[in-house]
């Protein structure tokens, strides 16, 4: 017995999760499923201006060495021996853009994140030069013209940014999202480094064509990007290189997929029609729509979903894109200071039971998928003497629901066939109230795994099947299947239909409350103009509202 186990303990795959919020390290066993052992390290966000959104690359890089290196000790005190990790895998956020000197190996700039607005007038700017562009972009994309993709933060780096100008006409510039500034770096960086990507992350980056699955000449001539700054493409399994530095030197980094992409892997969406909503920083409904490439007519992105392999084909899928999903408690936590951890939100909503007519639409960065409404910004509203923190706090996790139903409705229409269920993963799906929020104002059961790592567990499937390495099977017949929990509707479609309505009403409240003008320029001179007295009152309202909403007399 205990020969037998060691023999499957020596099958190991590690897998990066690099996501917005925080960096992890995961180790799975190959032939179970079974996570062994993980470290995580929150990572810092910083908003130097309102709308921007930036995280200092290298502040990542050396987040993800410390999560290899903590779990590395960790296995060795489990009697674990590290060598038996025989790959390792890359699932990063997606669309947040990095450039950086091949020469010294420097970022030139701070990553910029994804949901960041800075770019709002790049994008108008681009809408005018041709008037097609928009089929033009998503015709050959699959994405909307939207400051959400990377092609616009380059555009704004090289228009914006000295050093970024310079390096890249001396030829020494290199762009990658995330998972191309680690892979680059875990393999030797300044010294042999390789400069590769994914399809699923280029597929993001609103420059590749995802019908020839190549860079695309007419997109990078309309942003006016260099390709000669590009990562090559490659597929989402295959050894791109072995591992330069740490305790896992020589060891293949064989998988790379963009976060969602690796979820859906992870939840064994293979099949046409199976989709996957993945509950984290922002919220991502996907639907696997085969080798077909399915174009939306209800707001939703096609992208692709995976190749796991070379010689293996190109699957696709659909994609809604919430922007503010557990960003949100984040932001009760940060920002407004009415909890002190992500989990007190769960408590807090218990004890009403009912946000009491309260609405919170998270328009922090404008609404993406279905709107793609760049003015909308947050709101609550429906308050009353009555409202207090746990109302809101119950009101967050409504938003989040709503937002999905939003996004599953789309889905629908498009795909004509309604989902039976929804299949859930990411941290937020701990919270047993949220799930059954979700189950109600959907009127579906939702289910999920016990092991809730699933986008890590993609990115380690798709490492451990690469040609070359060869320890995790990816045929349906051998894939370990998950014990689930499942959560019922409990209201019944009317009462559910009433609350959906009374949310649009207040996502229309939200929309057209900023201009690309005071989104983006961060102008602290609007302010001068008015009157001392309005910033007397408006710290007092502030300052009381503050104290009554966290319960203070």
């Amino acid at each position: 017995m205990a020969a037998a186990k060691k023999a499957v303990l020596e099958l190991l795959v590690g897998a990066v999760d690099q996501g917005t919020s925080s960096t992890r390290f995961l180790v799975f066993n190959s032939k179970t499923s079974e996570l062994l052992c993980h470290h995580q390290v929150e990572i810092k966000q910083e908003y130097p201006r309102e709308g921007w959104v930036e995280q200092n690359p290298k502040e990542i890089l050396l987040s993800v060495y410390e999560c290899i290196e903590k779990t590395s000790e960790k296995l060795q005190r489990l009697n674990i021996n590290i060598s038996n990790i025989k790959a390792i895998g890359v699932s990063n956020q997606r669309e947040t853009t990095v450039v950086w000197d091949k020469i010294t190996g420097e970022p030139l700039y701070n990553a910029v994140v994804w949901l960041d607005l800075r770019t709002q007038s790049t994008v108008e700017n681009l809408s005018k030069r041709i008037p097609d562009n928009n089929n033009f972009v998503k015709s050959k994309t699959g994405l909307p013209l939207s400051t959400y993709f990377s092609a616009v933060k380059v555009r704004w780096l090289l228009d914006n940014v000295r050093e970024v100008q310079t390096a890249v006409e001396e030829g020494r510039a290199l762009f990658g999202t995330i998972d191309s500034w680690l892979i680059w770096n875990m393999t030797g960086g300044v010294s042999g480094g390789v400069h590769c990507t994914d399809v699923t992350n280029a597929s993001r980056t609103m420059l590749f064509n995802i019908n020839s699955l190549e860079w695309d000449k007419d997109l990078c001539e309309f942003f006016e990007i260099p390709m000669n700054i590009l990562p090559s493409v490659r597929s989402s399994s295959e050894i791109y290189g072995l591992m330069k530095v740490g305790t896992l030197e020589g060891v293949p980094i064989s998988g790379c997929l963009g976060d969602q992409s690796a979820a859906l892997v992870g939840q064994m969406c293979f099949q046409d029609g199976q989709a996957k909503n993945t509950y984290g920083t922002g919220c991502f409904l996907l639907c696997n729509t085969g080798r077909k490439c399915v174009f939306s007519e209800h707001g939703l992105l096609t992208t692709v979903a995976y190749k796991l392999g070379r010689d293996k084909p190109v699957c696709y899928a659909l994609e809604g894109s919430v922007a503010i999903a557990g960003a949100l408690i984040r932001w009760l936590r940060d920002n407004l200071g009415i909890i002190n951890s992500s989990e007190e939100v769960e408590k807090l909503a218990k004890e009403v039971g009912t946000s009491y007519g309260c609405y919170f639409v998270p328009a922090f960065s404008g609404l993406y998928a279905p709107y793609w409404e760049p003015s909308a910004r947050g709101i609550i509203c429906g308050l009353s003497q009555f409202t207090n923190k746990s109302h809101i706090a119950f009101a967050a996790l409504e938003a989040v629901c709503f937002q999905t139903r939003e996004i599953l409705d789309a889905m629908n229409h498009d795909c004509g066939i309604p989902l039976s269920h929804l299949q859930v993963d990411g941290g937020m799906t701990n919270n047993k109230i949220l799930m059954q929020l979700q189950a109600d104002i959907l009127c579906i059961p939702v289910v999920k795994p016990y092991m809730p790592e699933i986008t890590a567990l993609g990115a380690a499937m798709a490492a451990g099947a690469a040609e070359g390495v060869g320890v995790w099977s990816l045929e349906p017949k051998d894939l370990t299947a998950f014990t689930m929990e499942r959560f019922e509707p409990q209201i019944n479609a009317e009462e559910s239909e009433i609350r959906y309505s009374v949310w649009k009403k207040a996502v229309m409240k939200s929309i057209g409350w900023v201009t690309t003008e005071s989104s983006e320029s961060g102008d602290p001179s609007i302010f001068c103009s008015l009157p001392l007295g309005f910033f007397i009152v408006s710290s007092m309202v502030m300052f009381i509202g503050a104290r009554y909403i966290s319960g203070i007399p």
